[in-house]
C-alpha cells in the first residue's frame, strides 16, 4: 500500500510540477515584457514552454528529485533545483545557439529559470515540512524490525530515535541469543531470536526487516530472510561488513548472478551522461570559435622557433589506458633530449617535473604557457572522448611508473583539462602528495555542480596566469 501511495504522489508531484513551470513562464513573461506588449507578443515565445517544462522535469527526474524525500534533507533539495536550474539553462541556450533560434530574449530565459528555481523550491520545501510534521505524529511511516544487538544496529537505532521526522518506527529487535529477549538495546526491546521470527511478522506490522549482523551470521540469516520473503516484507542487509574509507557499494548482477559490487568511483551514470553531452559540446564549439586563433598560434611558432607546430606526447588516462595528447609545441625541438641535463632543478616533491624558468621554453612559448593557450588543442582530445573538461590531469606513463599504489587511483577518472589542483594554484603547489589529494578529493566528491564550479574558477585562473610557469 505505501508503494502504491508513493506512485501516485510522485505522479501528482510531476503534474504540480508541469503547473508550476507553466505558471513560472506566464509569471517571467508578464514581468519581462509588460512594458513592450507591441514588440513581443506572447505567440513569439510560447513554444518555448513545452521545451522548458520537458527540460526541467526530465532533468530533476533524473538527479533524483523525485525519488523519495524521506531520508533527504532541505540542502540536498536545494542543490538539486540548482543543478536543475543552471544546467537547465545551460543546455537550453546551447540548443538554441545550436539550431540559430533568433528574436529569444536571453533575461527572459534566465527569469523563467529562476523563477521556476524559486516556486518548485518552495513547493518541495512544503512537501517535505508537511510530510515531516505529519510523521511526527505517527502518520505515513514506516515500520521496522532490526536483526541484530551489535554496535552497527545500536546506531541503526539511535538514528532512528534521532530522525522521527523521517517517518520511520521502530517494533523491535530479534537477535540469534535467546537469553536476550526482554532486554533492551538504546530503547528498543528484543521481541525474539530467529525462531520466533515467523510470529513476530504475523503479530505486528512490519514494513521493512533490517538486518545488521556480523560476516559470521551470513550462512545462518537465511532462513530468517525466507520467512520475510514468503510474507512479502520488504528486507535490507547491511554490508558494511569491510573498513572501507571511501567506496560504496550497490546491488549488480552479472550472467544471472547477483552481486554486491564496491565502487570508488562515481556511478552516478545520467549524470556521466550529461557530462560527457556538454564535453561534446562544449569542446565542439569551442574548437569552431578558437580556429583563427589557432591559425594565428600556428604561424606565429612556425616562424619564431624550428621544430613542428604540436607536441604530441603519449599519456595515461582511465584505468591505465593510453592516448596521444596535443598541445602547442611551447619548447625547442629536442625539449625531451635535454631534460637529463636539468633534472637537478626540478621543483616538485615526486615524479613529475616541474621548474620555474625552464631554459627550453621558448620566448613565444613562455606567453602561451602563461596564459594556457598552448593547452587548445586538447579540446580535440576531449571532442574525441580521451579526456573530459574537468578532471585530473594526464600523467605521463613514466611517472605513473612511480606511482604508490593509492595515487594510482586517480586514473579511476577521465582525466581533464582543469581540476582542482588548477585552481588552487597549480605549479605553485609543489608538493606531489598535495596534488594527489586534491585529485582524490574530487574524485569521492564527484559531481556535475563541483564541474561547474571548477569550470567557473578556471576561467580567472586561466586569463590572470596563476599559478603558471
Amino acid at each position: 500500500m505505501l508503494k502504491e501511495n508513493s506512485i501516485l504522489l510522485r505522479r501528482l508531484t510531476i503534474l504540480t510540477d508541469f503547473f508550476l513551470l507553466g505558471a513560472s513562464f506566464f509569471f517571467g513573461y508578464l514581468i519581462r515584457f509588460s512594458s513592450y506588449p507591441l514588440l513581443f507578443s506572447l505567440a513569439h515565445y510560447i513554444w518555448i514552454l513545452p521545451f522548458f517544462a520537458f527540460i526541467w522535469v526530465f532533468l530533476f527526474f533524473i538527479f533524483g528529485g523525485y525519488t523519495s524525500f524521506r531520508g533527504k534533507s532541505y540542502v540536498e533539495i536545494l542543490f538539486t533545483i540548482l543543478k536543475v536550474s543552471i544546467i537547465g539553462f545551460l543546455a537550453f541556450g546551447s540548443v538554441t545557439y545550436v539550431l540559430k533560434f533568433e528574436g529569444i530574449s536571453r533575461a527572459f530565459i534566465i527569469l523563467i529559470f529562476f523563477v521556476a528555481a524559486c516556486v518548485i523550491g518552495l513547493e518541495k520545501f512544503a512537501i517535505i515540512y508537511f510530510f515531516r510534521n505529519i510523521r511526527k505524529r505517527g502518520f505515513n511511516c514506516r515500520h521496522i524490525l532490526v536483526i541484530g544487538t551489535g554496535k552497527r544496529a545500536q546506531k541503526l537505532i539511535h538514528s532512528v530515535f534521532e530522525h522521527k521526522e523521517m517517518g520511520f518506527v521502530m517494533v523491535g529487535i530479534v537477535d540469534e541469543e535467546a537469553a536476550k529477549i526482554g532486554h533492551s538495546f538504546n530503547g528498543c526491546k528484543v521481541l525474539g531470536a530467529f525462531k520466533d521470527l515467523p510470529e513476530i511478522l504475523k503479530n505486528n506490522v512490519i514494513d521493512d526487516v533490517i538486518f545488521v549482523v556480523p560476516r559470521s551470521w551470513l550462512g545462518r540469516i537465511e532462513e530468517a530472510m525466507g520467512f520475510c520473503e514468503m510474507q512479502g516484507v520488504r528486507v535490507h542487509v547491511a554490508v558494511d561488513f569491510f573498513n572501507l574509507k571511501f567506496t560504496k557499494a550497490r546491488q549488480t548482477s552479472f550472467a544471472g548472478l547477483p552481486l554486491l559490487t564496491f565502487e570508488s568511483t562515481p556511478d552516478k551514470l545520467w549524470d556521466l551522461m550529461i557530462k560527457r553531452f556538454f564535453d561534446v559540446l562544449i569542446s565542439g564549439i569551442s574548437l569552431l570559435l578558437l580556429s583563427p586563433l589557432f591559425v594565428i598560434i600556428t604561424i606565429l611558432i612556425k616562424t619564431t622557433s624550428r621544430g613542428p607546430i604540436f607536441f604530441v606526447q603519449r599519456r595515461s588516462c582511465l584505468n591505465g589506458r593510453q592516448f596521444k595528447l596535443y598541445k602547442f609545441r611551447t619548447m625547442v625541438a629536442d625539449a625531451e633530449d635535454r631534460l637529463k641535463e636539468i633534472i637537478h632543478n626540478n621543483e616538485m616533491d615526486g615524479p613529475v617535473f616541474k621548474m620555474t624558468n625552464d631554459p627550453r621554453l621558448t620566448n613565444l612559448g613562455k606567453f602561451l604557457r602563461k596564459i594556457s593557450a598552448d593547452e587548445l588543442p586538447q579540446f580535440w582530445n576531449v571532442f574525441k572522448g580521451d579526456m573530459s573538461l574537468i578532471g585530473p590531469r594526464p600523467p605521463i606513463p613514466a611517472e605513473v611508473e612511480k606511482y604508490d599504489y593509492w595515487q594510482r587511483r586517480r586514473l579511476s577518472m577521465k582525466p581533464g583539462l582543469s581540476c582542482l589542483w588548477q585552481i588552487n594554484g597549480r605549479n605553485k603547489i609543489v608538493d606531489f602528495n598535495e596534488w594527489m589529494r586534491l585529485d582524490l578529493e574530487y574524485i569521492d566528491t564527484w559531481s556535475l555542480w563541483l564541474d561547474c564550479k571548477i569550470l567557473f574558477k578556471t576561467v580567472p585562473v586561466v586569463l590572470f596566469g596563476i599559478g603558471a610557469k
